[in-house]
């Protein structure tokens, strides 16, 4: 949710050079813009949670999801911006496009750059030193190699 107001940022990149109003229309692309930008951030901590679960290190397990769902969601984030293309010169649907475009685009780039961080910080996860053996958590229980 802490990444949705940093779309508006893409948006009013996009609306003061395009000339497109901030009405009503464009109103709705922003509201369907947050809709994108929280998916992407429930998909991300999804990710992260889950490696947590198996067994890994929180640091790694920021890294990790950040690397596995750049691609899928940097993908969607330019399907959705380019599907957006066609009606950006219509009257009526312009705005909402400009806006939509432009929050869809700068707000998956803050996505996958400030959402890893901010759960960093917020969780005060430790970047693991030079030797130091990776924290795992007490719960977890040893997979036995058949081998």
């Amino acid at each position: 949710m802490e990444v949705a107001p940093l779309g508006l940022i893409g948006v009013v990149a996009a609306l003061v050079p395009s000339g497109a109003p901030l009405g009503f229309v464009a109103i709705l692309g922003v509201l369907a813009l947050i809709g994108i930008l929280i998916r992407n951030s429930v998909i991300l901590i999804v990710q992260i949670e889950d490696l947590v679960a198996e067994g890994q290190d929180r640091w790694e397990a920021v890294i990790e999801a950040t690397e596995h769902r750049m691609r899928p969601i940097a993908l969607t984030a330019a399907a959705a911006s380019l599907a957006l293309i066609p009606i950006a010169r219509e009257v009526f649907w312009g705005p909402m496009a400009y806006a939509m475009m432009g929050g869809i685009i700068a707000g998956t780039a803050i996505t996958l750059l400030f959402l890893p961080a901010l759960y960093v910080t917020w969780f005060r996860i430790k970047e693991p030193k030079q030797g130091d053996e990776p924290s795992v958590p007490e719960n977890r229980e040893l997979a036995q190699d058949p081998a």
